[in-house]
């Protein structure tokens, strides 16, 4: 669930497609504008033999976000990171930054492009009626062990709907965007993790 943090805090050389950098461009602008947002996504990652497929859901407001995805909870109010695992009904509690690399961070998603990499258009198609501008993403250091990184952005209302992550390897990843609501109204609790509403949680303070 953490792998496009691999494509995060690469350095800032890079060859500029003009209708790429303007689609990017567009999008970034229509996501800093919204106070906050709610997607569900659908996960799918195949490579090495293995496939998996997880439905999610993310919720980002300002440095804050929720991510609900294969059995884990992620919850950040910008200042504290909580990882708690279902299965073992367990939270892993640690601080957090959201500049550090290593990191998932939904919150700048829409902003990595800026960050070392060579992007192009790469063609327009269609899907539920909508078109969608697909741009590949290159990173520019060499032993990233990502190849290329293709987003997907709706032509009319630059919303972002797809993601596909392809490694060296041929491992492949997608994060699909299934519904988006803009401007939904959550409280700052909603970001912090509260062990009393998960009964007989064993807490694994990393601070």
């Amino acid at each position: 669930m953490l792998s496009l943090a691999l494509v995060m805090a690469l350095p800032a050389f890079a060859q500029k497609d003009k209708r790429a950098q303007d689609i990017l461009d567009a999008m970034s602008k229509s996501y800093k504008a919204l106070k906050s947002y709610q997607a569900n996504f659908t996960y799918a990652s195949a490579g090495g033999g293995a496939k998996e497929s997880y439905k999610g859901d993310l919720t980002v407001k300002n440095e804050k976000f929720r991510l609900l995805l294969g059995g884990q909870e992620v919850f950040t109010d910008g200042k504290t990171m909580a990882t708690y695992i279902k299965e073992s009904n367990e939270v892993n509690m640690q601080d957090y930054e959201g500049s550090a690399g290593g990191e998932l961070n939904p919150t700048q998603i829409y902003t990595i492009y800026k960050r070392g990499f060579a992007y192009r258009f790469l063609k327009e198609q269609k899907q539920g009626g909508r078109t969608l501008e697909v741009i590949e993403l290159t990173p520019n250091r060499p032993k990233s062990p990502i190849s290329t990184v293709q987003i997907s952005v709706d032509k009319v209302d630059k919303s972002v709907r797809n993601w596909l992550i392809i490694n060296k390897d041929g491992k492949r990843t997608s994060y699909t965007i299934t519904k988006f609501t803009p401007n939904v109204n959550v409280p700052d609790t909603f970001f912090v993790f509260d062990k009393s509403k998960y009964p007989g949680v064993e807490v694994v303070d990393l601070r």
